[in-house]
């Protein structure tokens, strides 16, 4: 769990809605989690892959706004794309997800995100988001 000297993150309302929460803070970046339940199931006993595919987004989303957070830059964040690959079933489990950000621009992001349960080694989903970062006066 995140300390109490550490300012909250700030989910949006999709992902309050399906019980994502901050689990912890690895390296200055969010892992978020969601526990299986009535809002996240799909066929039964399984994630449903839009639930696991708003897992990866938004923990995509918080991982560049606490990278841009602790540069001190402020941007409307824009997808450009988002591609995900789903990689093996969610179980009736925890699941996890963390961003990678492998390109951090003045203009645009590119991020990998992993979902992953019990075994962070075996992922069940991943996701590739390319993120244009517009001023925050919208141009």
């Amino acid at each position: 769990m995140s300390r109490s000297d550490e300012p909250a993150l700030e989910l949006p309302a999709y992902a309050r809605s399906l019980g994502i929460v901050l689990d912890r803070i690895e390296n200055g970046l969010p892992v978020l989690a969601v526990d299986f339940g009535s809002m996240v199931e799909g066929r039964p006993q399984h994630f449903h892959g839009g639930a696991t595919s708003g897992l990866l987004e938004v923990a995509g989303y918080a991982g560049l706004r606490e990278a841009l957070k602790e540069q001190r830059r402020e941007h409307r964040l824009k997808p450009i794309n988002i591609t995900v690959q789903f990689l093996s079933a969610g179980k009736m489990k925890r699941t996890f997800a963390k961003a990678r950000i492998t390109r951090l621009g003045r203009r645009n992001a590119n991020l990998v995100v992993e979902a992953w349960q019990d075994d962070r080694s075996r992922l069940i989903a991943s996701a590739v988001m390319n993120i244009l970062m517009a001023s925050p006066d919208g141009d």
